[in-house]
């Protein structure tokens, strides 16, 4: 018999992403994995399962999906929106909690008000076949998830589990906050020489703002031009997620987590690991203010963050790890 959920409105980019493809950068292909690490991590939590299970990520908008297996439990972190069940006992469960759906139900993420992703996890997962070890879908190289790809109206996408156990739900003890007002904290450096004082002086204190030209390779953000001191070409070296380019239009743009491996433009600075999903969930449009740390302050930051998803996870009554 079917376990699936079928795709009955796409979203605008909705895929399967897991914790990410490590471990093949040198030959050309990206790690993926979630936008916004966070809010992945704590919507798996809330169904039970581990840290890494493949869930859907969606983008700008979520989408209706249609319930073959006998129940599944989901839950959504990320946003402030709801999941909407549209079937005769409708109801409306906020983000931030788990709820147990049967065979026929019909339920539907809308548009995400207040963040560019949020995260759908099925308890048990997806079962969908893994490259190079992940099932994240990195779509421009037709790689993992669902047939590399967006889901597509009509799809089934295949759940790990024909059948949800009766429980207790769980729900998160206050909403996630989504730092919006948060600076977004960087190293400066690896080429910050490649940049006059004034340049650096300028990144530190002026307002951005995400471009149009942003997906989950970069976010080009507006706002004023950075003067670079050595010109603006460089060997080509090692890139990474929170890589911040700036090309010789003076215009930053922050390589996300489909960056390329390499880049030939000078980085001003990286954007600490920490605060990649804070800056994940910042919209077209949204400002953005940087602050510099140091690497130690960075290191510390981001065991503060692993800590709190902890326990988070003990508060829910499962493994951590």
């Amino acid at each position: 018999m079917t376990q699936a959920l079928k795709v009955a409105i796409p979203g605008i980019h909705t895929t399967v992403q897991d914790a990410g493809r490590p471990g093949y950068q040198g030959v050309g292909v990206p790690v993926s994995g979630p936008l916004d690490r966070v809010s992945f991590r704590l919507a798996n939590a809330l169904v039970g399962n581990s840290p890494g299970t493949p869930a859907l990520e969606m983008l700008f908008q979520g989408p209706a999906l249609e319930v073959l297996a006998d129940s599944v439990r989901v839950a959504l972190v990320g946003c402030n929106s709801n999941i909407e069940v549209r079937t005769d006992n409708g109801r409306i469960i906020p983000a931030g909690q788990s709820v147990r759906l049967a065979r026929g139900e019909v339920f539907k993420i809308g548009r995400l008000e207040d963040s560019v992703c949020a995260y759908l996890a099925i308890e048990g997962g997806l079962d969908v076949a893994t490259a190079l070890g992940s099932a994240s879908t990195y779509v421009r190289g037709a790689l993992g998830g669902f047939n590399g790809r967006a889901l597509r109206k009509g799809d089934l996408l295949p759940v790990a589990r024909m059948n949800a156990e009766m429980r207790a739900e769980r729900v998160m003890s206050r909403p996630l906050d989504l730092a919006h007002d948060q600076p977004i904290r960087v190293v400066l450096g690896p080429q910050a020489d490649y940049f006059t004082d004034a340049a650096i002086k300028t990144f530190l204190t002026s307002e951005y703002c995400v471009s149009d030209q942003a997906d989950r390779m970069g976010y080009r953000l507006d706002g004023p031009a950075l003067a670079h001191a050595k010109g603006y070409d460089i060997a080509s070296d090692g890139v990474a997620a929170g890589a911040i380019q700036v090309p010789g239009s003076g215009m930053p743009i922050v390589l996300m987590v489909e960056a390329p491996t390499t880049g030939g433009y000078p980085k001003i600075a990286t954007v600490i690991s920490a605060d990649i999903p804070v800056l994940g969930r910042r919209r077209r449009g949204q400002t953005i203010h940087f602050a510099a740390v140091d690497a130690a302050e960075a290191e510390a930051l981001r065991r503060g963050q692993e800590a709190f998803l902890q326990q988070c996870a003990r508060e829910f009554g499962i493994a951590a790890n």
